[in-house]
């Protein structure tokens, strides 16, 4: 008996010291699964039982249990009944997750939003696409290409998958509950839609890239040498770590922080502007912070993305959601859908131009494709490359967005091509190179 009690004494001390060392942590994991969830239920307009059968079927995340309010719209979430995280919906703003800050009253303008009908095919307008059958294509190819991202659903849980050559769709798949419409989060390719928006200042003249970055905190420290440059390419010495398996730079600023954009704002350098490349979230929502500060009013600001660039395409489906203080989370947080993700990649194809209207210069497609020193040659300015063959079998001018789970879009201008794949595994469950070289050898 003694023993017994020695055991289940043991056995209480263990799971004590376990909680103890993993409590900081349930916040992290109740706050992703609360996030997730209510943004799928009410941005995305899936059900709850999918997403947490699904998205938030990962691991650590999976211990959460998560509620939905559809009356509140919000989503709460513990792990066995610890920590409780709520994230609240906002019209045009999408859901955040609040904390001791929030004031429902105090935030209460969204996004104004243009979106007017057209008899355009798709990808220019929203009509049905047309049609076009390609002599020089081999769809034989095609299809092979798409059999391979969709044959092993258990591992490479590839949801959506979209082909456009010349502007003309070529193919595309959806799994069960996925369908043309429904809109999905590509995590950090937002970093491209928020980078675009700098493109398109630019465009305007409203800034330009070589400015010292406008950060009155830098003004007398080696930071005031920092340019927007330097953090379009992630390439400015600062600090931050960008580290998902536990307490990080990058989970206190998505799950824990009411401003987004101060995070980056505050760190160190730890090297000079160019010494070094060091991806990280922190700085693109830095960059969404200084966006902000182009324009008088937080209602332009809140307007621009849509008004010059996501309605302009007709992504109608786009939803780019807000922190706490109102901030565009610019590095992981734009929903759209599949096809909406390729009218954003046919835009660089034509190098800025839709519809007889210029949005930003050609040259900023070669601006945003320059391999970017220590990087390797995989990655230009908030752009992934292929300049160093990353992907052998496919060509080297390659760029793309990218996101958590294995979400991109991919553009190859020498083929004229666009490819979206969405899901929920990324390399080497899913065989990027594979798809896309079956899918370049189908084309002439």
């Amino acid at each position: 008996m003694k023993l017994l009690k020695r055991v289940l004494l043991l056995l209480v001390i263990v799971i004590g010291v376990v909680v103890y060392l993993n409590y900081p942590k349930l916040n992290i994991i109740s706050g992703y699964a609360a996030k997730n969830v209510a943004s799928g239920v009410f941005v995305a307009h899936r059900s709850a039982a999918s997403m947490n059968l699904n998205d938030n079927n990962v691991p650590l995340i999976e211990l959460a249990s998560t509620e939905v309010d559809e009356k509140a719209e919000s989503a709460s979430s513990t792990v066995y009944g610890l920590m409780k995280r709520t994230a609240v919906y906002r019209d045009g703003l999408g859901t955040v997750l609040i904390n001791d800050k929030y004031d429902p009253d105090k935030l209460t303008i969204r996004p104004n939003r243009n979106q007017p009908q057209d008899t355009l095919p798709y990808p220019y307008g929203h009509a049905a696409p047309v049609d076009t059958i390609f002599s020089d294509v081999d769809m034989d190819q095609i299809n092979k290409a798409m059999a391979l991202a969709f044959a092993h659903p258990e591992t490479q849980k590839t949801r959506t998958l979209l082909i456009l050559y010349k502007g003309h769709i070529l193919a595309e798949k959806y799994i069960d509950g996925f369908d043309a419409d429904t809109p999905i989060l590509g995590w950090s390719m937002t970093k491209s839609v928020l980078a675009t928006l700098y493109g398109i200042l630019d465009h305007q003249g409203k800034l330009e890239m070589d400015w010292p970055a406008p950060i009155a905190e830098w003004k007398d420290d080696e930071r005031k040498n920092i340019t927007l440059d330097h953090l379009l390419r992630m390439q400015s010495g600062l600090a931050w770590d960008e580290d998902y398996s536990g307490i990080s730079d990058v989970t206190r600023m998505l799950f824990l922080d009411s401003d987004m954009t101060q995070a980056q704002r505050d760190k160190k350098a730890i090297a000079k502007p160019t010494e070094i490349w060091n991806y990280s979230s922190g700085t693109t929502n830095l960059l969404s912070g200084i966006l902000r500060q182009q324009f008088r009013s937080h209602q332009e600001y809140l307007d621009f993305p849509y008004s010059a660039l996501i309605d302009k395409i007709g992504m109608y489906s786009m939803v780019m959601e807000a922190d706490i203080a109102g901030n565009y989370v610019g590095s992981s947080y734009a929903w759209a859908s599949t096809r909406d993700w390729g009218r954003f990649g046919q835009l660089y194809l034509n190098k800025g131009e839709w519809n007889g209207e210029q949005l930003f210069d050609p040259q900023w497609v070669d601006y945003i494709t320059e391999p970017t020193e220590h990087s390797d040659g995989t990655y230009g300015a908030h752009f992934w490359l292929n300049a160093e063959g990353k992907y052998p079998d496919v060509p080297k001018d390659l760029f793309s967005c990218n996101g958590y789970q294995g979400q991109h879009v991919f553009m190859i201008p020498s083929k004229d091509l666009v490819v979206v794949r969405t899901g929920l595994a990324e390399e080497p469950e899913f065989d990027v190179n594979g798809v896309l070289s079956n899918i370049v050898k189908a084309l002439p």
